[in-house]
């Protein structure tokens, strides 16, 4: 017969408060004592600690400085106050304290408090976030109309210069209007590659995405075959998803590749390596919504690292970090990645940078 120790058993505040686990904040309902009663899963995590361990607990044991949760439940239990909110350090396990904006507030539910933590680096990442969905927004509809208006004239200059070099018998003149053809070929191609992601149909099918990397893999290394390294570090687990895949090989070749150009001295050194890591995230926020699994994909190289003057505008169309560069490989993508419900970021210091693709999983 099966028996079920009695401190296995589960809480049962677990269902009254199962819709606090979907949050992003951190969320944990104490007792008026300042006991633990329910931490959400976005506590647990930040903590690195179990709901288990953290039932019962003196809450405030958990920050760095305990007297300010603890004036705050006198507060509370005096009904000094609706909600009051500070600024406190959070403790975990094994990592330094995370700044956190605390908000503690009397719950409908009497003798329960409930205090809500909002990381100041996760609030400061979500801004990013949405600074990033709003940009690409803006930079889609200003390529389109853009290149729309620059198609149509395009068109009409090379038009004129071929009949113009028609009539002229002069081969020094010529060469004039073999200038201007050439030139507004070369500007055709820039809107074309501009319109390209809006042209295309999203043509959805199931996703193994090692089978993406390893394809991008084989394209970069055909392309640097000496002085450049691609290593694996694959979560096999990961499961299939459905997607794009082309677009998804495109917008991962384009990361790959500006990785590897940004990698010219250490290529010729013979010391240059990229890094494809898969990984699994779970209970993540991005792009405004709360995802209970993500898939995690890092392009890691060791060069010098995106230069600070560009940091902040590596997405916008037609800024580029290096002489020659078309400043649309990140753009584009961005837009493919966004086009499956996703993001990238990125983060860059001298000998890491680290782009970061996240894409929800079913």
């Amino acid at each position: 017969m099966n028996s079920q120790h009695p401190t296995d058993a589960p809480s049962t505040d677990t269902g009254r408060f199962h819709s606090l686990d979907l949050m992003s904040t951190l969320v944990a309902v104490l007792r008026a004592d300042g006991a633990v009663q329910f931490a959400n899963a976005a506590l647990e995590n930040t903590l690195g600690l179990s709901r288990r361990t953290l039932e019962n607990a003196d809450f405030s044991t958990f920050f760095t400085d305990p007297a300010l949760l603890q004036t705050a439940l006198a507060g509370a239990r005096g009904k000094d106050f609706a909600a009051l909110r500070y600024e406190a350090g959070l403790k975990r396990v094994h990592q330094d304290p995370v700044p956190v904006h605390v908000s503690v507030a009397d719950a409908e539910q009497v003798g329960e408090i409930l205090v809500e933590l909002w990381p100041l680096e996760q609030q400061a990442r979500q801004d990013r976030e949405e600074r990033l969905l709003d940009q690409a927004q803006a930079n889609k509809e200003l390529i389109r109309n853009l290149a729309h208006e620059i198609k149509n004239p395009l068109g009409g200059i090379r038009g004129a210069a071929q009949l113009l070099e028609m009539e002229l018998e002069s081969r020094e003149l010529t060469e004039y209007t073999q200038v201007i053809i050439h030139e507004a070929d070369r500007l055709q191609s820039l809107v074309d590659r501009l319109l390209a992601p809006h042209r295309h149909p999203h043509l959805v099918g199931d996703v193994n995405i090692h089978e993406v990397c390893e394809r991008v893999r084989s394209l970069v290394l055909v392309e640097y075959p000496q002085g450049l390294k691609v290593v694996r570090d694959y979560d096999t687990s990961i499961p299939e998803f459905r997607g794009d895949r082309a677009q998804l090989i495109q917008a991962l070749l384009n990361i790959v590749q500006n990785g590897a150009q940004a990698l010219t001295e250490r290529i010729a050194a013979g010391d240059a390596v990229i890094t494809l890591r898969t990984r699994v995230a779970r209970q993540v926020t991005f792009g405004r919504q709360r995802y209970r699994l993500a898939l995690e994909l890092h392009v890691i190289d060791n060069g010098p690292g995106v230069p600070d003057a560009i940091k902040e505008r590596i997405f916008y169309p037609l800024v580029s970090g290096r002489d020659g560069g078309s400043g649309l490989g990140l753009t584009l993508a961005q837009t493919f990645v966004q086009r499956h419900h996703g993001l990238i970021e990125c983060d860059s210091v001298p000998g890491r940078t680290d782009f970061r693709i996240l894409i929800p999983l079913p």
